[in-house]
């Protein structure tokens, strides 16, 4: 007996916001099967706004009104049955946060759960991830975003660690990530992986992914520091407009790839990793599997 679902996760970060609609296939004698069924993005930068003026503008407010509109259409014709909206970094810190989420509820009928770095990082860990790892080997699993960046420490299979840190690749464009923070992000890798003699960076994140796609690396395949570096070096030498034409970067990617690549070479030379995997997984695909697996609230009327 085959019994098919159609579940959505919007994940509303600070560099984009984003919706998964994904099938759930269940079929008896066989493991439950979590495949896409489509995914779209809109560049609204929630946290150009919010990190300078600590609030949402109003011509975001009515950016953010339009997308969930879409993507409350987007989730009826597809016929979803069950959904969660998360909000994380940006809609956290805005002054008007809580009021904008309200304002979407009233008007487009999707609930907007803002949540904490934590429980951030907690709904990224319970992704497929455990299917990309070798239970033999240590990992530091760096997830970042426009915003915060998660850190999770993977020891045989289990997470024995887990923080969220305020250095994002938004934030860093706009100079707001001060020298302590990085101190005390180096301080926390060394410590959690300090005692482990070798230990493997996994990276999430659409920038990590981009990178990836770029080295025509096979699935499966690290990348290594010594590739990172060069790639973090190329990048700076061309201009933001040569990164979109040369590069055929997209504009909202083309600015925050340098920041974001910064995190990723930071947390391999902190904790020793030499090379770094990219599964192509985030907070989207924790969602939709929390919200099977019943660890998360969801939602399944839409106005």
């Amino acid at each position: 007996m085959l019994k098919i679902q159609k579940y959505a996760a919007i994940d509303i970060g600070s560099n984009a916001v984003r919706l998964l609609i994904s099938n759930i296939v269940e079929e008896k004698g066989s493991d439950t099967r979590f495949k896409k069924s489509s995914l779209v993005r809109v560049p609204v930068r929630l946290g150009a706004d919010v990190f300078i003026n600590e609030e949402i503008s109003e011509n975001n407010v009515h950016r953010m009104l339009q997308t969930m509109q879409a993507f409350k259409l987007l989730m009826e014709t597809h016929g979803v049955v069950k959904y969660k909206a998360c909000a994380t970094s940006a809609m956290r810190e805005a002054n008007n946060g809580k009021e904008v989420a309200k304002l979407i509820k009233k008007k487009t009928g999707i609930q907007i759960d803002i949540i904490e770095g934590e429980e951030e990082a907690a709904i990224i860990a319970a992704t497929d991830l455990q299917s990309y790892i070798d239970v033999n080997k240590n990992y530091l699993y760096v997830d970042v975003g426009g915003g915060s960046t998660e850190f999770s420490v993977i020891v045989k299979g289990e997470k024995i660690a887990s923080k969220s840190f305020k250095i994002g690749t938004v934030r860093l464009l706009n100079d707001m990530v001060k020298k302590d923070a990085w101190i005390e992000l180096e301080q926390w890798i060394k410590q959690q992986t300090t005692s482990y003699d070798k230990i493997e960076v996994i990276g999430s994140g659409g920038n990590i992914n981009k990178i990836f796609k770029v080295s025509g690396k096979a699935m499966g395949k690290p990348l290594s520091y010594f590739y990172l570096t060069s790639y973090y070096n190329m990048l700076q030498t061309y201009s933001y407009e040569e990164r979109i034409s040369i590069l055929d970067l997209n504009q909202d990617r083309a600015d925050v790839i340098i920041p974001a690549t910064r995190i990723y070479l930071s947390a391999m030379k902190w904790s020793g990793a030499k090379d770094i995997y990219v599964p192509k997984i985030g907070l989207a695909d924790g969602i939709i599997k929390s919200m099977y697996n019943d660890t998360v609230s969801s939602h399944t009327k839409l106005k």
